[in-house]
């Protein structure tokens, strides 16, 4: 296992800062996603890692060894990282096992060692009896499993996946997510995972890193940046939770006594300075009751599960609702709250 450590590391192309001084460690064996919109900075710090840019200012290191700085880096080859692409970068003139076999024959690895590893490798990631088969005969999980096994065969201390799902469709994520799950837990590398997509992010790593405009915004467990994010932009952007405006009554330790529209709520957090307050809301938080928040029904979407209901406050902002039955446009109701996070800042 190797850690990785990045100190205020800063990027530029052109005019442009991909990165702003960012600072961030990556402990040995853990899973970090790197999680935020299209031209957040996360795929260039992903190159930064792997030696496919150089940093403009800052430093990288693997545990006690500089990896790059401003005026020298390590090449990728030297760094021994494992790279799994969204777009497989698989050879097409290859079949399964020569493309796996590859970063074992350029180290000069003995030939029955080189038929050893690969023939086990392809278990691992359920491909046994593929090797002979084709690049273009095999389904885009199948080619993924293939980059990974690359990875693996390597014996990579250090695997970076750039957006590995985003080609493939609902079910075939969902049993990759199993296979990355499995391979963590069997290898303990340091993986670092590059996506735009929550849920992934959420169900695959032990944290995940926010990012926005070459910033990262937090760094926490995914349960906590879930029920606890750090500002309004990472609450926007985690769940389908919505913000609304509350004036405090009442302070405590870790939570504060809070007025929505006319009711009052038992929050989580730190009320500091104003006395206004945004509060964020989960729809899994909230429930139909007899007595509640006051709330008027805008409209009801069926989503499978559960019909997601709009609903407006007498204040005129605006809460999502999951119900078991679709509700009647204009009509009234009354809203119990589980849990309420104030928002920092």
């Amino acid at each position: 296992m190797t850690d990785i450590h990045i100190q205020n590391l800063t990027k530029r192309f052109g005019g442009t800062v991909a990165l702003r001084d960012i600072s961030i460690d990556f402990p040995a064996g853990s899973f970090t996603s790197l999680l935020g919109p299209s031209g957040c900075g996360k795929t260039t710090l992903l190159r930064l890692i792997a030696g496919f840019e150089a940093p403009d200012n800052g430093a990288i290191h693997f545990g006690e060894d500089l990896i790059a700085d401003a005026h020298r880096q390590k090449t990728p080859e030297e760094r021994g990282v494992g790279v799994v692409f969204q777009s497989y970068a698989l050879w097409p003139h290859m079949n399964v096992a020569e493309n796996v076999a590859y970063p074992l024959k350029t180290r000069k690895i003995a030939k029955g060692e080189i038929a050893q590893r690969v023939e086990a490798v392809l278990e691992s990631v359920s491909l046994g009896g593929f090797a002979d088969r084709r690049i273009e005969e095999l389904s885009g999980g199948q080619r993924q499993r293939v980059a990974l096994a690359r990875c693996l065969v390597a014996d990579a201390k250090i695997i970076l996946f750039d957006e590995p799902l985003a080609n493939l469709d609902m079910h075939l994520r969902a049993s990759m997510i199993e296979a990355f799950r499995d391979i963590h837990r069997r290898t303990r590398a340091t993986i670092v995972y590059v996506t735009h997509d929550q849920s992934e992010a959420l169900a695959l790593s032990d944290r995940i890193a926010v990012m926005s405009a070459g910033n990262i915004l937090q760094i926490a467990s995914p349960t906590e940046v879930y029920h606890s994010p750090a500002d309004r932009r990472v609450a926007g952007f985690i769940g389908r939770g919505t913000p609304v405006s509350g004036t405090v009554v009442e302070k405590q330790e870790s939570s504060a006594l809070v007025d929505v529209a006319g009711y009052r709520l038992l929050a989580r957090g730190t009320a500091n300075g104003s006395d206004a307050v945004s509060l964020l809301l989960r729809p899994e938080a909230l429930s139909l009751a007899d007595a509640g928040l006051a709330a008027n029904v805008q409209e009801s979407t069926y989503r499978g599960a559960v019909y997601e209901t709009r609903l407006e406050l007498a204040n005129g902002e605006r809460l999502t609702l999951d119900s078991a039955s679709s509700l009647q446009p204009g009509k009234t109701v009354h809203v119990a709250i589980a849990d309420a996070w104030i928002i920092p800042g």
